[in-house]
């Protein structure tokens, strides 16, 4: 499991070791480290170092000294190296000395086009993790000239390194190189991040703030039955979704829930005759009561928010089992709080909004801190809160926070939130944790979008049958 510190635990991780380090060595040991991917990358590009052309967009502070010790370190493997100043006054003072000493050139910001242009990459050493808000109107000239692809030093500048929110100019960068640790920019804006790479530089760092799971993490969360193992141990799952009108919800969650190798799936609902005509394997009954006994229930897409939504979400979060509520469940959660006085207070909850269910549960918008958002509707509703968007937060009432990064957007689409409710129901049927349930489902969704579109667009129906795949995937990357 990854972990990701904010910036602010980040300093003081940097104090204590600028106070048992020699002046200077953590800056070199970074630099270093970035010289490399910087040449790595020019290598992987252009099909050589020696005679390439690197750009530094270099700001004032540590951040733009990084950029010119590594445009110093470049130098002597035979890289044209131009630094653009853009307050030549502040320049980190050694790291120009260094770059000139190295034979490299430096100009003012005013000089920087023609210097852009002929640019195999440009260094983005604008700002560090101490600055806010995007960029100023110099560097974001200069930046909107750049055709070559940009490797950010330690994040892209514009970009905020606790929310990852860009409000305004910003550097869009095909590579990152970090320092110590990830920082929550590089799980939260991959977009604007691109491949991030960390170059560990001796920081001590404990409990982390944030997580993210990697492969290893979801294949060993992954419930897979033994020989031991029947139908009824694996996890037997309720899915309560879907209408006579508009059976399609009903259809992608239950078949989310099998595919997610559920031992078992009970459907509930109007739609019981189109989700046994789609998935013979499931028990699908006209109602919640008659369902039988399950291990948890998915509730909401497609339920509608009237009297009998109502009265479905009540009697499930009454039956003392793990719940997702999903989609029209956490509208009516929004709207009449008092159906989760049906929940036993100790009995796990996840709820999964977007951006609007989320203002309904809230009363405001998430804004651009979607981690705080999280927690505080998860401290709120003494649940599992996984707010979905581009990056999926998973946020805990104790406080633990998952993050996870998208596999590109393939998951915009009609349906895929729907599939997304019937592999967290699997996964809290099979017994884990709800957080962990929570993210690892949100990885095998991204996962599954990204198996089922193969560059092109998907619908929720293909990343349901995708869903096996990216669970053998998974696990054979680590067998």
């Amino acid at each position: 499991m990854q972990g990701i510190w904010t910036t602010e635990r980040i300093r003081e991780a940097e104090g204590r070791a600028f106070a048992v380090t020699p002046e200077g060595e953590l800056m070199r040991r970074a630099s270093f480290g970035l010289s490399v991917q910087i040449a790595d990358f020019l290598e992987d590009h252009t099909g050589s170092v020696s005679g390439r052309r690197v750009v530094l967009l270099v700001g004032s502070g540590d951040n733009g000294g990084d950029a010119l010790w590594a445009g110093a370190f470049l130098r002597r493997r035979g890289v044209a190296v131009t630094a653009i100043l853009l307050n030549p006054a502040k320049a980190h003072a050694k790291g120009l000395q260094a770059l000139k000493r190295a034979g490299g050139r430096a100009v003012p910001a005013a000089d920087g086009p023609q210097w852009i242009a002929k640019a195999d990459v440009v260094v983005d050493g604008i700002v560090g993790i101490s600055a806010s808000g995007s960029l100023r109107p110099d560097a974001a000239r200069l930046v909107e000239l750049v055709e070559a692809p940009i490797v950010a030093v330690d994040l892209p500048s514009g970009v905020d390194p606790d929310t990852g929110a860009v409000d305004g100019p910003a550097v869009q960068a095909a590579k990152t190189v970090t320092f110590g640790a990830l920082k929550p920019v590089h799980a939260l804006a991959p977009v604007h991040c691109g491949e991030v790479v960390l170059v560990d530089i001796g920081l001590e760092l404990s409990d982390p703030d944030l997580r993210r799971l990697d492969i290893v993490d979801v294949a060993a969360a992954w419930p897979v039955p033994g020989p031991d193992d029947d139908k009824y141990s694996q996890g037997v799952v309720g899915i309560a979704a879907g209408s006579a009108t508009y059976p399609g919800a009903a259809v992608l969650a239950a078949g989310s829930a099998v595919r997610a190798t559920s031992g078992l799936v009970r459907y509930a609902g109007h739609a019981a005759d189109v989700v046994r005509g789609q998935w013979p394997e499931i028990i699908a009954t006209g109602t919640v009561a008659d369902a039988g006994r399950v291990q948890a229930w998915s509730v909401g897409p497609g339920i509608g928010t009237g009297s009998e939504g109502r009265d479905v979400l009540r009697y499930v979060l009454g039956q003392g089992v793990p719940v997702c509520a999903d989609a029209d469940a956490t509208t009516i959660i929004a709207k009449n709080p008092d159906v989760l006085d049906a929940r036993d207070p100790d009995t796990p909850l996840v709820l999964t909004p977007h951006a609007g269910e989320y203002e309904r549960l809230m009363g405001h918008k998430p804004g651009p801190d979607r981690v705080t958002a999280a927690r505080e509707a998860a401290k709120k509703y003494d649940a599992v809160v996984l707010l979905k968007g581009h990056c999926t937060v998973i946020a805990a009432p104790d406080g633990r926070v998952a993050i996870n990064t998208p596999r590109g957007a393939w998951l915009a689409t009609a349906g895929s939130g729907d599939v997304l409710s019937g592999l967290v129901g699997a996964l809290l049927a099979a017994g884990l944790d709800p957080w962990l349930a929570a993210a690892a489902a949100a990885n095998v969704h991204s996962l599954a979008g990204a198996i089922a579109a193969q560059n092109a667009p998907t619908s929720a129906s293909g990343l349901v049958h995708a869903i096996p795949e990216a669970i053998r995937s998974i696990r054979s990357l680590t067998s």
